[in-house]
């Protein structure tokens, strides 16, 4: 059963063979690779609308290599030990890395899993769709998801903005966030190879308004690139590709190889809405 609602009426969507439709009759088709647009142009933001093709692949080059492979075995470790099954939605999803995983490990845990990956990337989607056919995975903003009140048991969100009413409003009553955003060392080494006054990550503090955080685990080691198209590769996935001038992107593209720390805190939350 579909728990997707219509982004404009918010009635709940009930799917055909080849497309979502609401009882007033608002229609979603469902692409060939097998997600749904649900993002209207009222919730797309004013110049950029999620990850471009270039930060898209890129991100999926390097992921397929394993770089953050500790990273994906700890967050699943921790869906694994928070959900006894229902319903799990990865808001900011990407190109389905991780919602794959989790997904994987779940079934190996023979763990009942009905699972949702939105993302404001309509490239991204249409790669994790074609990633993973057993999943649903919508085009939405994660300011506005499409799916009911109350009705998810696990969200999971990694380095994607942050909306604490919205993640509330879908999550049941002591229903589980878990959320993984960088730490304070997070690629410092390759950000001491671009910039002439590197400065840390400043990370936030933990406590999250209608939440209870009950469980904190930081992930911190080396990788290391022996190939300047990896290290391009985590460049073009970052942020800072677009912060960059000139001289500091060819300061990078000058490396051969780069040892770099990567530094994640991944924090568990239990819905509290007292």
């Amino acid at each position: 059963m579909s728990i997707l609602i219509c982004p404009v009426c918010g009635e709940k969507l009930e799917k055909t063979e080849k497309s979502y439709v609401c009882p007033k009759n608002h229609s979603f088709d469902v692409a060939r690779s097998g997600y749904v647009n649900l993002l209207l142009s009222k919730h797309m933001g004013k110049t950029v609308h999620g990850d471009n093709k270039l930060m898209v692949q890129a991100r999926h080059d390097f992921l397929e290599k394993g770089y953050y492979g500790n990273l994906k075995k700890a967050l699943c470790d921790t869906v694994a030990k928070n959900f006894h099954g229902g319903v799990l939605v990865d808001a900011g999803c990407g190109e389905g890395y991780y919602t794959a995983a989790i997904n994987d490990k779940l079934c190996e845990s023979k763990t009942s899993a009905d699972i949702y990956g939105v993302d404001i990337s309509k490239i991204a989607v249409e790669m994790a769709a074609k990633r993973k056919k057993d999943i649903t995975f919508a085009a939405a903003s994660v300011f506005h998801i499409p799916v009911q009140d109350n009705s998810c048991d696990m969200l999971v969100t990694l380095f994607a903005p942050y909306c604490g009413q919205e993640f509330c409003r879908i999550l049941r009553d002591k229903g589980i966030m878990i959320m993984v955003i960088p730490s304070e060392l997070h690629l410092w080494e390759m950000k001491q190879a671009i910039y002439d006054t590197p400065y840390k990550n400043e990370v936030k503090p933990y406590k999250l308004e209608g939440f209870r955080l009950i469980g904190k685990k930081r992930i911190k080691y080396t990788i290391s690139l022996e190939a300047q198209d990896d290290i391009q590769a985590l460049f073009s996935m970052t942020p800072y590709y677009y912060r960059t001038g000139r001289e500091q992107q060819e300061r990078l593209a000058a490396l051969e190889r780069l040892d770099t720390t990567v530094d994640f805190e991944l924090l568990t939350y239990q819905v509290d809405r007292r």
